[in-house]
């Protein structure tokens, strides 16, 4: 196994250097009702505009909210990956815009494990998914209580988003504080949402930032803010994201710069850490290793 285990991470290795793999984003909140989902939904979009070729992995297990705010209904979804009845590939589906997403499912009602077997699905089918994407973006579980906290802590990089609401942003400082617990080298990048005037906004994101730095010696990258906007509540209803419903709206626009700045600034750039795959490995190993 040990052996197996080595090849495999030669391998991964090999591959990340020998060519582009996708960039990872995990997209957490604190709590619930802060827009997590529809920012990751957006997002995607977003970046979908500019070219790439972007997949949203809902990951929020039997509640998940991508396929509601798309207005579609799924026959495959995460659950049924979970438990070995189909391969990653085939729960693969496609927006009327060219996004794709895989649904985490509603309505479930037992816990999985995930299994030794599982375990390497999940990872082949991964490889095969960086190796066709430029972006993954992980919608996570709202807190910290998912099975698939390994892939959150496993990202390059975690969008945190919080309201001005206190707590919102309680609740943002503890996920962050939990991940650091956890001493991963992803980056934090922090977008407040819902804000009802800029300075509002930019005052929670200097709150966060400011906290992170002083209690968790953890860096916090401000990426911008996002305003209150009747248009988002009108998207959620018609089932369409609000950047292709409303691509003049202010949040489009907000949203927008938001992507800019994270693409063409230093945020990009290649940073040493290990790679999205083999770090996975590595925390499942380690949870083994701690059972």
């Amino acid at each position: 196994m040990k052996d197996q285990a080595e090849k495999l991470r030669s391998m991964l290795q090999a591959q990340s250097e020998s060519k582009k793999m996708a960039k990872t984003i995990a997209v957490v909140s604190g709590k619930g009702g802060v827009g997590k989902s529809n920012i990751s939904l957006n997002l995607a979009f977003t970046l979908a505009d500019r070219g790439n070729r972007v997949l949203l992995f809902d990951l929020d297990i039997g509640m998940g909210n991508v396929n509601i705010l798309l207005g579609r209904t799924t026959s495959n979804d995460l659950s049924h990956f979970l438990r070995n009845e189909v391969s990653l590939s085939s729960i693969i589906h496609t927006s009327d815009d060219g996004v794709s997403y895989i649904s985490a499912g509603n309505g479930l009602n037992e816990i999985i494990e995930i299994n030794p077997i599982t375990l390497e699905r999940l990872l082949q089918g991964l490889k095969e998914l960086q190796e066709t994407y430029d972006y993954i973006i992980f919608d996570m579980a709202a807190g910290a209580n998912s099975p698939a906290l390994n892939l959150l802590l496993s990202a390059d990089d975690i969008f945190v988003i919080s309201t001005p609401e206190p707590t919102a942003m309680t609740d943002a400082y503890s996920m962050m504080k939990f991940i650091s617990m956890e001493e991963v080298n992803s980056r934090f990048l922090l977008i407040c949402n819902r804000a009802d005037y800029e300075e509002q906004g930019q005052e929670t994101l200097r709150r966060l930032q400011t906290t992170a730095r002083t209690f968790l010696n953890r860096d916090a990258i401000m990426l911008g803010v996002l305003p209150e906007d009747k248009h988002v509540r009108q998207a959620v209803i018609s089932q369409v994201a609000f950047s292709k419903k409303f691509p003049k709206a202010a949040i489009t626009n907000k949203l927008k710069k938001i992507v800019d700045i994270y693409v063409e600034d230093d945020f990009e750039k290649k940073r040493e850490k290990d790679s999205f795959l083999l770090t996975l490995r590595r925390l499942f190993s380690d949870k083994g290793r701690r059972k």
